[in-house]
């Protein structure tokens, strides 16, 4: 079993054969990077796949829920606010996955789960607008392999609720992703 430590946060990964924290920001470590992108907060290394954690907490997420908007100003600021949450994350994805691509670790499916403290709805909308972006899956025919085989938006409760005892809280997310 691997042990990762990230933002406040202990995860379990049984049976990874690597995991660690990805955007590290301490140059003595073997995993820092040094380049100016951005970079997912864990990589776990499985057997038959790469799992990629992103994590986020909001003291506030209404400011990214446009249907709880009043107004129109509101409208657009919490829209605005969701567009960039979900480039951010877009983007900590492909630039790890530029990252790895320069290690020679893309050759496993990628799984990309992102813990954010949102609600379930908002969650969903924000796990449907993502995986449309990343893209998920084989977006072009002329594609050898996918970026990333599935997406995953989750909050805490939802992590733990796919995490049974004894077992990784990761495998029951990976499946990968049927065409909309």
């Amino acid at each position: 079993m691997k042990i990762v430590e990230a933002d406040g946060f202990e995860f379990r990964f049984e049976g990874a054969l690597d995991a660690f924290v990805f955007d590290e920001t301490d140059s003595t470590k073997p995993t820092f990077h040094g380049a100016p992108m951005k970079g997912v907060d864990i990589v776990a290394e499985f057997e038959d796949a790469y799992v990629y954690v992103e994590l986020k907490d909001y003291d506030d997420p209404s400011i990214y829920d446009v249907l709880g908007a009043t107004t129109k100003d509101e409208t657009n600021s919490r829209q605005a606010s969701f567009k960039w949450l979900k480039n951010y994350l877009k983007y900590k994805f492909r630039d790890s996955y530029l990252y790895r691509h320069a290690e020679q670790k893309v050759e496993k499916p990628i799984h990309y789960i992102c813990l954010i403290t949102f609600d379930n709805a908002l969650n969903s909308r924000m796990q449907k607008s993502l995986k449309q972006e990343l893209p998920v899956g084989k977006a072009s025919r002329r594609w050898v392999q996918a970026l990333a085989t599935s997406c995953h938006v989750v909050n805490l409760d939802k992590w733990n609720e796919n995490s049974p005892s004894g077992r990784s809280p990761v495998w029951p997310l990976l499946q990968p992703e049927e065409p909309e």
